[in-house]
């Protein structure tokens, strides 16, 4: 049996055709089977299987002025996209209007304007800001996408799922700006008409989904993320609620049903709210999807019931 020769170390996981020949690597070793082929002139050691080891694998063929924008900087952001990723999705990269967009099998490239963008390095990767990321994904999303993403991007809490640590700090105002700069864009009318409903201090995306459903269904909005407090103590935490009508809204993740730790907070949480006259309603996917209609009405009945006190 032939023995391959062993790759030097410093070429890493992922390494392109040019630099395995720079340090002496033939052809034959580099075309070698056990080595994957991700995109064109490179090579891992594995095959890609999750998004971040397929933007890994993409970082030894980026150029100067080449970035990651679309949907493929929102997933590097962290920022929560509607459909899961799959390894046949393309990689969007953008650069400047006055450059050849790439152009290979597993790539999209797109044009952006100098200026319209800051460039981020996150992981090593340069990714355009996650205003621009939103924005280059404009066209592709309807007005809930774009609500869901606008409060991620307002999100301040440390424990929103998925967004990446350290990055930076948008407002709405900067959001409205940013829009005024840009210009006309493909999808910036639902950007425009996202911004309008977006909130701060939301903490995951089914509670804008939540909100975005009652408010929807014509019913008032509810306070995010409310404190209710007794004797100087923070008894509950609520995502959504009514604080004049007692009424809280609490959407369960299934790391509710699974973390016996967050199964048992939920349960003496809502015995406490309840044993203070509130009206705890909670909700799963179902009621976001086909059980909508029995929750907004269970809603609308605790929202008469505690109107008419």
């Amino acid at each position: 049996m032939r023995h391959r020769i062993a790759l030097p170390p410093t070429l890493g996981h992922a390494f392109s055709v040019q630099e395995a020949a720079a340090l002496g690597i033939r052809r034959g070793r580099r075309d070698a089977p056990d080595l994957a082929r991700p995109f064109h002139g490179v090579r891992t050691l594995t095959a890609p299987e999750t998004f971040s080891a397929t933007v890994s694998s993409a970082a030894p063929r980026l150029r100067p002025g080449q970035r990651l924008s679309g949907r493929t900087a929102l997933r590097h952001w962290g920022l929560p996209v509607a459909d899961r990723w799959h390894p046949g999705e393309p990689l969007e990269i953008a650069v400047p209007t006055d450059r050849t967009p790439p152009r290979a099998a597993g790539v999209r490239g797109t044009r952006l304007a100098r200026g319209r963008a800051k460039t981020w390095r996150v992981n090593g990767i340069p990714v355009v800001d996650p205003v621009a990321a939103v924005f280059t994904s404009a066209s592709r999303l309807d007005l809930l996408g774009a609500v869901v993403l606008l409060d991620a991007l307002l999100a301040t809490s440390d424990n929103y799922p998925g967004l990446r640590p350290g990055r930076p700090t948008v407002s709405a105002s900067d959001i409205a700006a940013r829009l005024v700069s840009w210009g006309p864009f493909p999808g910036c009318a639902t950007i425009r008409a996202a911004l309008s409903h977006a909130r701060g201090g939301v903490e995951s995306p089914k509670e804008t989904e939540t909100r975005m459903l009652i408010t929807s269904a014509g019913l008032p909005e509810p306070v995010i993320q409310h404190e209710v407090r007794a004797d100087g103590r923070l008894i509950a935490r609520s995502d959504l609620a009514y604080p004049e009508l007692r009424i809280a809204i609490e959407y369960e993740g299934d790391g509710h049903r699974t973390d016996q730790h967050q199964w048992r907070t939920d349960i003496r949480r809502q015995r406490e709210l309840e044993g203070r006259d509130w009206i705890v309603i909670r909700l799963t996917q179902h009621d976001l999807g086909a059980g909508a209609a029995s929750f907004l009405e269970r809603l609308r009945l605790a929202i008469v019931s505690r109107s008419r006190r």
